[in-house]
Order: C-alpha cells, then structure tokens, then sequence
C-alpha cells in the first residue's frame, strides 16, 4: 500500500511540473509569436537542432558525473534521471529539480544520496564552465551592473571543489549524512575534465542555438558564438541565486539581454531572450518525452540492469 502510495505521488508531482512547463510556455506564446515571423524558418529549425544537442552534451555531463561517482547506469537510464527530474525546476522552488532526480534515481536503485551528489556537482561544473567561457564577458557585465562581480569569487571557489580529494571528501561526506557507504574510489581526474568538456561544449551549442535566432539581426562570427554561448551560460549560473523562481525566470534573461544589447537593439534582444527561453522549455519537455519513450522500448533489459546494480536491498 505504501509502495503504491508512493508511486502515485510521483506521477501526480510528475503531471504538476508538466504544467508548470506547458502554463509558462503559453503566458509567454503572444509576445513570442510576434518575434518568430521575423526570424526565417530554417534559422528556428537549425536553431533548435544546436539547442537539443546542447542539451544531450549536458546530458552526457551529468551521466559522466554518475558513473564516475560509483554508479555505472545506461545512458539511457541516466538521461530518464536527469531530464525527467530536471523538469521540477519549473515549480516555484528548484529544490523539486534535485528531489524529483533523487527520487527517480531511487526507483532505479541509485541511492538518493549519489544522485544529490550528482547533481550538485554537475551545477557546480556548470557554474565553473560558464565562468570559464564568459571570462571575457565578465568583466563587461560586472561595469554594467556592479552586482555581478560576485562572479568572480565563484570561479577559484568552484575549482577548488573540483579537485578529485576535495570533490571526493565532500562527496563521502554527503553519503554519510544519508548513511550510505562512502563511495568505492576516489573521484578521478578524468571524470572531472571530461564533464566539464561536455559542459563547455553545451554551452558552445547554446551560443550556435542564440545566434541562429538573431541572424536577422546580427552578422554571425565565431567571437559572437562564444560570447552569447557565455551569456546563456552566466544566465544560467545566476539564476541559480534565484531558486524560488521557476527555472530562475527573469535572471537569466537579464544576463541574456545586457550581452545581446551589444550588437541588437533592446527590443530585439528582449524578444530573443524570450524566443529563447520558450525553446529551452520546448527543449526540456521533448527531451523528457523522448528519453521515457526509449526506457519504455528498453525496459526489460534495462529492469534487470537496475536489479543488478542496486544500492538497495
């Protein structure tokens, strides 16, 4: 009764955030429709194709992070974790992002306490990645808005815990908290340099998937990619302060359009931000959809992985 209890929870969370996602989408659709008949058809398809890509490279980030943490699972298991999780930054409170990927995780036999540790670490890669890309942005947005020169403090902060003795001691740490076994190796190097490459290169994707929207507006140069793939990026490690909103609405954008209004008009980098925001919500949904499609096509192999790789009794 319990277990049934439980499960009816989750789906019911599940259906909640999908409608968070899908009420966002359509408060945003009439400021948004008016800026899509501007951009041609073929940018927005493009556009969106860097985008999805940029996404499954983060993807590949947070799975890396996973199995390099101790637990080895599919791809496709970890993606259903990730992406289907994830999408609890859509209610009010991102904290549901990390309880519905540790609850996920827990179906599948993935301690919640990995997972946690997981997901912190993959934010703070994010973070240390973004901050890397947009070094040259930095210093720009911080004489524009004094506020964002606490960027600055993050990125020493942010490699410091990315040593493997320290990522590893505050990894155990977080297991023992939860009382689960201390994790079997120390964290590797490789694993590290290897989610952030997977990082950078999403965000690399998201500066292609921006400029694909704004080719009307602005020439595209390789200097344009990088500097409005940091934009995106720095967005998304400042909506990180900004947990009580859905996804950090409204902070990332900010970042969005004080680097777009450098070769755009505002109005045009407001709309852009806009567009943009609505794929990545497109994004999340798709992305979701498809990786339960696939588990669903792969359950029977995937089930017997899940049993034999347990951290559960």
């Amino acid at each position: 009764m319990k277990a049934r209890a439980v499960t009816v929870v989750r789906y019911v969370l599940l259906v909640v955030v999908v409608g968070f996602a899908v009420a966002f989408f359509a408060r945003q659709w009439s400021d948004i429709a008016e800026v899509i008949r501007a951009i041609p058809v073929g940018a927005i398809v493009l556009s969106s194709v860097a985008l999805l890509l940029g996404m499954l490279a983060n993807v590949l980030s947070w799975v890396t992070l996973l199995n390099g943490l101790g637990h080895v699972v599919p791809l496709p298991r970890g993606a259903q974790i990730m992406l289907v999780g994830q999408l609890g930054k859509y209610v009010p409170g991102s904290v549901w992002a990390y309880v519905m990927q540790m609850e996920l995780g827990r179906q599948y036999g993935v301690a919640r306490a990995r997972v946690l540790v997981t997901a912190l670490y993959a934010a703070g890669i994010g973070v240390v990645a973004s901050l890397v890309l947009g070094l040259s942005i930095v210093p720009e947005l911080a004489a524009q808005h004094a506020a964002f020169g606490w960027l600055y403090l993050l990125l020493p902060i942010g490699l410091v815990c990315l040593h493997p003795r320290v990522m590893t001691w505050l990894s155990n740490l977080v297991l023992k908290v939860f009382r689960r076994p201390a994790l079997e190796h120390r964290v590797r190097f490789r694993t590290i340099l290897v989610a952030v490459a997977w990082s950078l290169v999403s965000y690399v994707l998201y500066g292609v998937h921006l400029q694909l929207l704004a080719v009307e507006f602005a020439p595209a140069t390789p200097l344009s990619v990088i500097m409005l793939g940091a934009a995106l990026s720095l967005g998304f490690t400042a909506s990180l302060i900004a947990f009580v909103l859905p996804s950090g609405v409204g902070v990332r954008e900010f970042v969005v359009i004080a680097v777009l209004v450098s070769i755009v008009p505002l109005a045009d980098a407001s709309a852009l931000a806009l567009v943009s925001r609505a794929m990545f919500t497109a994004g999340d949904l798709l992305l979701a959809g498809i990786a339960v499609v696939v588990v669903l096509l792969m359950r029977r192999r995937l089930r017997a992985r899940d049993e034999a790789t347990s951290e559960y009794e």
